[in-house]
């Protein structure tokens, strides 16, 4: 995956300073949306000089771009600790359990999370649910797009975690369901604020369908 910084920062101040400036580039996107959001007001509230924005990230896109990847880190550290503690108390009965869970997930952070309703995992929102900015479907790598990376995360999660089978169209049906999935929790978001839940139970409902051809 391409990388999202200029440079990695190697001190504890360095790393700080960077998650400050990710932290701040969430609330202005709440606050202001992506097409208003500068760097030097990033820079600003995060009080770092504009000079030290510039050693870590190019542009706004780059600052937008590590906020999208942190974002898919913390997804998935949030729904590999869920999964563990499933496993380790003996409930987790089906593959479709990591379908609701991550779902769950998702939609927990979309409510929650700053900065999550206008970028998730790459894709720049115009308001929570859409439409998207173009050309912003590449966000966390120039050769793929979001949802293939995001697909592709799922994959080796469930792979390591629920020991599932490999078949020849798995990473193909993982895809069509991260899209799917995508395209509906969308919908939700902008029917209702806070995700439409009605639409969320279809979301799940269309994916356990679809993947049941494709899992056990």
């Amino acid at each position: 995956m391409t990388s999202t910084l200029r440079r990695r920062p190697a001190q504890r101040r360095s790393v700080e300073r960077v998650e400050r400036m990710l932290d701040e580039c969430a609330h202005l996107l709440d606050e202001v949306g992506y097409e208003a959001l500068t760097t030097k007001e990033v820079a600003r509230r995060a009080e770092v000089p504009i000079g030290t924005f510039y050693q870590f990230f190019s542009d706004k896109q780059g600052l937008v771009r590590a906020l999208a990847l942190r974002n898919l880190d913390a997804f998935l550290h949030r729904v590999t600790e869920r999964l563990t503690e499933r496993i380790a108390e003996a409930d987790l009965d089906h593959w479709t359990d990591l379908v609701d869970l991550s779902i769950d997930e998702f939609v927990e952070m979309k409510r929650t999370v700053p900065g999550f309703a206008v970028v998730d995992f790459g894709e720049v929102l115009v308001a929570p649910g859409g439409p998207a900015i173009e050309g912003t479907n590449r966000m966390l790598d120039e050769a793929l797009e979001n949802n293939v990376i995001v697909a592709d995360r799922l994959r080796a999660l469930t792979l390591d975690l629920l020991d599932a089978p490999v078949g020849p169209g798995l990473d193909r049906a993982l895809l069509v369901a991260v899209e799917a999935a995508d395209a509906v929790l969308k919908l939700a978001f902008r029917m209702r604020p806070d995700g439409d839940p009605d639409l969320i139970v279809e979301c799940k409902q269309l994916v356990h369908r679809y993947l049941a051809n494709h899992l056990p």
